[in-house]
């Protein structure tokens, strides 16, 4: 169970990474697939923040990966999956693509809290 918990961390998170760093370098490109139904112009100096955001957030789990304790990453990453959730529900609040809110957001959060349950019980 530990494992495959690994697993999902590191997917979920080098995932994370890779949407940051598009929000980095193609901030327009990637923002059209976050799920609001228009991206605002101008907006890029605030997308390269999130980018820089996500990056950190993948980064996190991947050091307590490291570090080796299941049991922390597991409450961490529970912690953690407010994000998507969040995301998804403001995508919902102002009437974006509810497919991509719940399709991308809220599978990311679901799948981020079976693999912390895979941690915390393994």
């Amino acid at each position: 169970m530990i494992v495959a918990g690994y697993v999902l961390v590191g997917l979920v998170s080098l995932g994370i990474i890779y949407v940051g760093l598009n929000y980095l370098f193609a901030p327009a490109k990637i923002a059209a697939g976050f799920g609001f139904t228009e991206v605002p112009e101008n907006a890029q100096t605030f997308l390269n923040v999130k980018g820089g955001r996500d990056i950190g957030a993948g980064l996190v789990p991947l050091a307590l990966l490291v570090y080796g304790d299941p049991h922390a990453l597991g409450w961490a990453f529970l912690a953690a999956a407010l994000w998507p959730v969040f995301d998804m529900l403001i995508i919902l609040r102002h009437r974006g693509k509810k497919a991509i809110a719940f399709g991308v957001h809220g599978l990311t959060a679901v799948v981020m809290v079976v693999a912390s349950v895979l941690l915390l019980l393994g």
